[in-house]
């Protein structure tokens, strides 16, 4: 039990997630991603005439239950083989956050950015709602989610996903180095 209780180094869960590439397409020629369950749900639980919800959503049923995977397994993971300690960080990267204001680390998100109460604020508002539209439009623009460029696109040899993980991470590193600095001070 402790084995799964533990962080998992890279080099054991980086190939296990690369092998679902493979199971995928082996088992069922079926592709990896996320983003394209949301459209699959609002298809099957909002019945509208809405063009872009229309199409066969039951012939990839089996991503549902995929997501309903990850949802039961983050459940488990959370109360069932979660470690009480505090989540392990860096002591520099501890010290660079406080000098930006942050100065919660109990838990896995920052509560003084990531909860209700900071919702209330220009900083929780920034980074809750306009964060997650950006990343929602992102998505959808970009044709996909991370997961499922970066780790099936790019696996299956696909320029648009190789172009598109290249943009993600351009994107994080001038989000990280050059935004980030300046929202945290609102």
């Amino acid at each position: 039990m402790d084995i799964i209780k533990q962080p998992w180094p890279w080099y054991v869960a980086g190939p296990l997630i690369g092998l679902i590439v493979p199971a995928l397409l082996i088992l069922g020629n079926k592709t990896f991603g996320i983003s394209s369950t949301l459209r699959q749900i609002c298809a099957a639980c909002i019945p509208a005439n809405i063009s872009f919800f229309k199409y066969d959503w039951k012939k990839d049923t089996w991503n549902l239950f995929f997501i309903a995977g990850i949802v039961i397994g983050g459940f488990i993971a959370a109360h069932l083989l979660s470690d009480p300690g505090p989540v392990g960080i860096n002591p520099k990267t501890i010290v660079a956050l406080q000098q930006q204001g942050i100065k919660d680390f109990s838990g896995l998100l920052p509560q003084d950015i990531f909860s209700f109460k900071a919702l209330t604020t220009l900083k929780g508002f920034v980074f809750i709602v306009i964060g997650g539209f950006l990343v929602g439009f992102g998505t959808r623009y970009a044709g996909g989610c991370t997961s499922g460029h970066a780790i099936m696109g790019v696996s299956s040899l696909q320029w648009p996903s190789l172009v598109a993980t290249c943009c993600f991470m351009i994107g994080g590193f001038v989000m990280t180095w050059l935004i980030l600095p300046y929202l945290l001070q609102l």
